[in-house]
């Protein structure tokens, strides 16, 4: 057995730890593959395998990208060997992002709320802006009691300042992946909210389109469906992976670290030597 995590945040996204910090941690927990994978964003990265070389734990350099889907869609990018395609990518997708949270300021600042997109930037410590930095900044500024308060009155589909995402489809998620000479992977299945028929026509499509893996192993799943995405990843000729969907104290009860046999996923395929 071996533990690694291939689904981590830092601050550059939604997280609250450093991508050195996270280095240091999984060190300390005995995690030997560690991957960074920010929304959106690849910022991160060269901190991250300088800590990973620094401390001998075998880095995979990542990305996940949120597709624009009434469904829960994310992609993971592992092995992104060509950064000029995502970064072009992923400045189109950081405008769509920073329309939508001036849209978000917008709605809260017609509720009452004195809000200014400035003072979520300075929440965000100047990296990528998400609503988990609405939440932090409504939670710190009394207008709600917690995070989840924050996503049902204002933030999630249905809140009174919830904005649509505009962005990247699917199958251009997976496509852009592999245009950067990537390996892309459907992040936790279970969010999509789809089961049975439904889901395995969606990794289907996904596969049509170069999809490459399937995150069995989440913190998001039990241990019933992990088996279910396994015999998928199977049917549909997908490799597995697995990940905590670490975020630090954005995600309170997740640690990092995930235990998988050590042929459990394809590790030259990743670029990673064992």
């Amino acid at each position: 057995m071996i533990r690694i995590d291939l689904h981590v945040h830092s601050v550059f996204s939604d997280g609250t730890c450093t991508p050195a910090e996270i280095v240091r941690e999984a060190r300390s927990k005995g995690i030997a593959v560690l991957a960074l994978t920010d929304h959106d964003t690849i910022e991160g990265l060269r901190e991250f395998a300088r800590e990973c070389a620094r401390l001998q734990i075998r880095p995979v350099r990542g990305v996940e990208l949120s597709a624009c889907d009434p469904r829960t869609i994310h992609i993971l990018g592992y092995r992104l060997d060509r950064e000029e395609v995502i970064e072009e990518a992923l400045s189109w997708v950081i405008d769509r992002r920073n329309a939508r949270n001036r849209e978000i300021c917008k709605k809260l600042r017609e509720l009452g709320i004195d809000i200014t997109i400035e003072v979520i930037e300075s929440e965000a410590r100047g990296r990528v802006v998400s609503r988990p930095h609405f939440a932090s900044w409504l939670v710190k500024n009394g207008h709600v009691p917690n995070t989840k308060a924050a996503f049902d009155r204002y933030l999630a589909r249905g809140g009174a300042a919830y904005v649509r995402r505009d962005g990247l489809s699917p199958d251009e998620c997976v496509r852009i992946v592999r245009e950067s000479g990537g390996l892309p992977v459907l992040a936790h299945p279970s969010l999509t909210g789809l089961e049975g028929e439904a889901l395995d026509d969606l990794i289907a499509d996904l596969k049509d389109s170069g999809l490459w893996g399937l995150e069995c192993i989440s913190s998001h799943c039990s241990a019933e469906q992990t088996y279910g995405f396994i015999a998928a990843a199977d049917r549909h000729g997908l490799f597995t992976t697995a990940g905590s969907d670490f975020h630090g104290k954005n995600r309170p009860g997740v640690t990092l670290g995930v235990q998988v046999s050590e042929d459990f996923i394809p590790w030259a395929r990743l670029g990673v030597t064992m």
